[in-house]
């Protein structure tokens, strides 16, 4: 996975043609608006790459939004109770399942259906991502996973750490104990867990500690290639 916060179809279209398993567009933290997201989303068709999209807030308006511009997926920040997550799911599904509503007149061209078949469709394929940011959530770990409809876990490292008071420091006891929690939580779940790595020595490491899923960041690389690139003017 690579988290998208340039607001640009050309890089989104150039990540998912590199065989990246799935883009996630950033509503929270990117420069994305809604038009330039649907252009985003768009950019990964005919491509095995799966738009996903980190909207701001648990909040039904933004993610049925995102949805109907026909995003595979969404990721919740600041999911804090096993109610947060409730919601979460909920806002994905249709009722009765879920409070979603129907309206799905751009996201049936993305997903390759008619109006009436979108549902049948997406019922089943539209992915729930929560990241653990904070120290409620972490001690509400387990009723969190409990939560039928959670597809992955994220302990989010830089704000997880901040929260607990060590910005920054993942070698920190706090830390090292909060996240292990949630692994563990999420393994005894069966739920996958996901973190950032932007080394294949960071990726190895994660994958070996149980992570299923990976992500970089699209400023980050360009900002790391190109000051590779300025070093061989040196």
């Amino acid at each position: 996975m690579h988290i998208i916060t340039v607001p640009s179809p050309v890089v989104t279209q150039a990540v998912a043609a590199s065989g990246a398993d799935s883009v996630l567009i950033d509503l929270e933290h990117g420069a994305v608006d809604y038009g330039t997201a649907h252009a985003m989303i768009a950019a990964t068709q005919g491509t095995g790459c799966a738009p996903l999209v980190r909207v701001s807030e648990i909040r039904e308006a933004e993610v049925k939004r995102v949805l109907d511009l026909g995003a595979e997926g969404i990721c919740f920040p600041l999911v804090r109770t096993a109610e947060d997550a409730r919601r979460a799911v909920a806002s994905l599904r249709y009722p009765p399942e879920g409070t979603r509503g129907f309206g799905p007149f751009i996201a049936q061209s993305r997903w390759g259906t008619d109006m009436p078949g979108y549902r049948p469709k997406v019922a089943d394929e539209i992915v729930s991502c929560l990241l653990v940011e904070t120290r409620d959530a972490v001690e509400n770990i387990e009723e969190i996973c409990a939560v039928p409809g959670i597809d992955m876990l994220v302990p989010a490292q830089f704000d997880l750490s901040t929260d607990l008071g060590v910005p920054g420091q993942f070698d920190h006891p706090d830390f090292v104990s909060a996240v292990s929690r949630v692994r563990a939580a999420a393994a005894r779940a069966g739920i996958p867990t996901g973190q950032i790595a932007l080394t294949a020595e960071q990726a190895a490491k994660n994958f070996a500690e149980g992570y299923r899923v990976i992500a970089g960041v699209d400023a980050i690389w360009l900002r790391a290639a190109a000051a590779a690139a300025q070093s061989w003017c040196a």
